[in-house]
């Protein structure tokens, strides 16, 4: 067939016919997704654990019963989630699951209730949820996701003490929530995302070069105070408590039951993340040997902590259907207690009413099962050590 003899008109409808025919070939085809990609999502157990188990007057929406929760991969709807929680100053409150699928009645109190001064670094919050939406928006690109980020570094900024240190709540820092806080990684928390925007890593490429510098200088300084808060014993560096005098560095108690020590957990997770560190300073270095000669030091043998079912009780912050008790086990691991003593390096354990004891079997049922008095976390660092040692004596 003889397409120019067509009349002029015949041939734009012909045209346009083969335009739309070829147009429907190429819309018709499967439209191709993203793959899926999780984002680590543990530092948000903590406070997910918290809603759950423990019994609090803070939560402005409380768990419920069939609350369902999203899979790690579903990272859109766990940000979003993200995104209701942070409040204006730019903060998150702790004792929240990231990943619960809320209900529109949740949603809607947590959109009106911004103004929160609740906000914390402690069980995780706020430098998980900065660094989840900086993974968020490299996976996909959202500018909420990086604008959220930025008014988290800045709220971290905000709450540094000019000593270089971070308290575990701002800007309510009442109490013992001005103290210089390591429990439960709250500033180590903060000091690695510090880390990861001081070494350029290419989630945190939407910080621009003014906040990367400030990020720096605070980076410098959160360095200084975690090498002064290192308890010395004799002329000898050792490790560090859970919570430091955000003035004189000096060890403090928090809770009644967490009474002015040096922490082996607490102590394990610093030396960790010092370990980190690319081409560290002399200080470090020293600071991470000596921490290492006391963990050596501090080991116990012989012992293993053990959780028996136990008749229910409902306690006042949480309901124990188990306990704890400490038993001999020539072949058990080293491990070490959560407290040792200042001065004598003894283990020690306390309950609410703030006396110290020698024996976890001294401590009341509810702390007894409701806390963490053991642990091998120190071991993380002795298995690392030898391979660290060896690349610092390379690098000299």
């Amino acid at each position: 067939m003889n397409y120019k003899n067509l009349p002029a008109k015949n041939n734009l409808l012909f045209l346009i016919f083969i335009l739309c025919f070829f147009f429907s070939l190429a819309y018709s085809q499967p439209t191709k997704r993203l793959p899926e990609k999780a984002i680590d999502v543990s530092g948000f157990y903590d406070s997910a654990h918290h809603w759950k188990d423990i019994t609090g007057d803070e939560q402005v929406i409380r768990l419920l019963p069939d609350q369902k929760r999203y899979k790690p991969k579903q990272v859109k709807e766990i940000a979003g989630n993200i995104l209701l929680y942070q409040q204006k100053n730019g903060g998150w409150p702790k004792n929240y699951d990231m990943l619960a699928i809320l209900t529109a009645d949740q949603k809607k109190i947590l959109k009106e209730g911004k103004d929160s001064l609740r906000t914390t670094f402690d069980n995780g919050a706020t430098h998980s949820q900065v660094e989840y939406l900086a993974k968020a928006y490299s996976l996909l690109k959202d500018k909420r996701y990086a604008d959220a980020a930025l008014r988290g570094i800045q709220f971290m900024l905000d709450a540094q003490y000019p000593n270089g240190g971070f308290p575990q709540f701002y800007p309510d820092t009442s109490g013992y929530r001005k103290y210089i806080t390591f429990n439960d990684g709250a500033m180590i928390g903060v000091m690695k995302v510090f880390y990861n925007i001081v070494r350029n890593d290419p989630d945190f490429s939407f910080v621009d070069e003014a906040a990367r510098e400030r990020v720096e200088k605070a980076y410098n300084k959160g360095i200084d105070c975690i090498l002064k808060c290192q308890i010395v014993e004799n002329g000898k560096l050792t490790v560090w408590c859970q919570q430091h005098d955000n003035i004189d560095f000096s060890p403090r108690g928090a809770r009644t039951f967490e009474l002015p020590s040096k922490c082996g957990d607490e102590s394990a997770d610093i030396v960790l993340f010092l370990m980190s560190i690319q081409n560290p300073g002399e200080a470090i270095i020293s600071s991470v040997k000596s921490a290492v000669e006391w963990f050596k030091e501090s080991e116990l043998h012989g012992i293993r902590e053990v959780t028996i079912k136990a008749p229910k009780v409902v306690f006042k912050y949480r309901t124990s259907v188990t306990d704890r008790i400490v038993v001999k086990d020539p072949n058990a691991p080293p491990v070490w207690a959560r407290f040792y003593a200042l001065g004598t390096n003894k283990p020690f354990f306390s309950d609410r009413n703030g006396i110290a004891v020698d024996s976890l079997s001294k401590v009341g049922r509810e702390r007894r099962d409701g806390y963490t008095w053991y642990n091998y976390e120190p071991q993380k660092v002795l298995d690392k050590y030898p391979r660290w040692l060896k690349e610092i004596e390379r690098k000299d």
